[in-house]
């Protein structure tokens, strides 16, 4: 049975993009997410310490934690491994989805172009990682990805900020939005893990309709 990314994020609209450079801030960072609404967040796979954060976040239990910058398939089966419950790639990769789809985990590939989207449709994965979205063109470009594949979700993700959240949100083909605005590097250098709880409750609250 494949598990699909709506039923994963069971509602919520709002993924934070954590990069954690010292795992040990790990149970304040998630503390802080989960205080501020968010039920969702997705671990990059950017840092030597990547596995132990989402190994303590999977543990944390007031999350629901995925796996991000996953790109090759030692990587989506080390994530399965460390508790991701589900993966995430800048790209479109037929190896990475076909070792999460082994290993039953729901996988978002991203994608910069119609012939990505066309290839990710056809391996199955209905929901796409459009990025990097700003860069890209924003709501526009994921606009016009989407007016030929209605069948398509998207997970805006890159240079978004909590200013664009309404407007990608107010589009139907968007599942949800990732953005690490909410928890940035100066903000776990500094701790300062109230400001990012209050950043995430904003962002959830203007999620909510």
């Amino acid at each position: 049975m494949t598990v699909e990314m709506d039923s994963v994020l069971q509602g919520s609209r709002i993924l934070p993009v954590l990069t954690v450079t010292d795992p040990a801030t790990t149970h304040l960072l998630a503390d802080a997410l989960a205080a501020g609404g968010a039920r969702c967040a997705e671990v990059t796979f950017r840092t030597p310490g990547a596995e132990q954060v989402l190994e303590t976040m999977a543990a944390h239990g007031g999350l629901t934690v995925g796996a991000g910058t996953v790109v090759t398939r030692d990587q989506a089966e080390r994530a399965g491994a460390a508790g991701a419950r589900f993966v995430v790639s800048p790209g479109y990769d037929d190896e990475v989805v076909a070792k999460c789809r082994e290993l039953r985990l729901p996988v978002v590939p991203g994608i910069a172009t119609a012939t990505e989207l066309m290839r990710a449709l056809r391996a199955g994965c209905s929901t796409v990682k459009l990025f990097p979205a700003e860069p890209l063109g924003g709501l526009r470009t994921l606009r016009a990805l989407a007016a030929p594949f209605p069948q398509a979700r998207f997970i805006p993700t890159g240079g978004i900020q909590d200013s664009h959240l309404a407007s990608y949100l107010a589009d139907p083909a968007v599942l949800a939005v990732g953005g690490s605005w909410m928890a940035t590097a100066t903000h776990l250098e500094r701790g300062e893990y109230d400001e990012i709880r209050r950043l995430t409750a904003e962002a959830v609250d203007r999620s909510t309709p």
